[in-house]
């Protein structure tokens, strides 16, 4: 398993702008191979600002390298350098992790 995750810190201000943007996106991930699941994170506020993480699970991190070579990923990330930098204060900050031990909810 491989975890990309980009971690925004966005003023209050706004924050609801943001969130929209997210929620409107046209989202391309599940036309990938080895894509998991995603997750759009809000966390804590703090200091005018509130922390925000987008949180992508592939098989491998091989499958999240070619989602970045991909024209979906292009596609997706298109309207991301428009309005977008502006809602939130310095670069999105990457970060990726593989897997070292994984546990499961026994099934029902």
């Amino acid at each position: 398993m491989y975890l990309a995750m980009n971690r925004f810190t966005v003023p209050l201000e706004h924050a609801a702008e943001f969130e929209e943007m997210w929620l409107s996106r046209e989202s391309r991930l599940n036309e990938l191979p080895g894509f998991v699941s995603f997750h759009m994170l809000k966390g804590p506020e703090e200091e005018g600002t509130i922390l925000y993480a987008s949180h992508t699970v592939w098989q491998d991190e091989d499958s999240f390298r070619a989602w970045t070579r991909s024209e979906q990923f292009r596609a997706s990330h298109a309207r991301a350098g428009g309005g977008g930098a502006k809602l939130f204060t310095g670069a999105p900050r990457f970060e990726g992790f593989r897997a070292i031990q994984h546990i499961a909810a026994e099934p029902a």
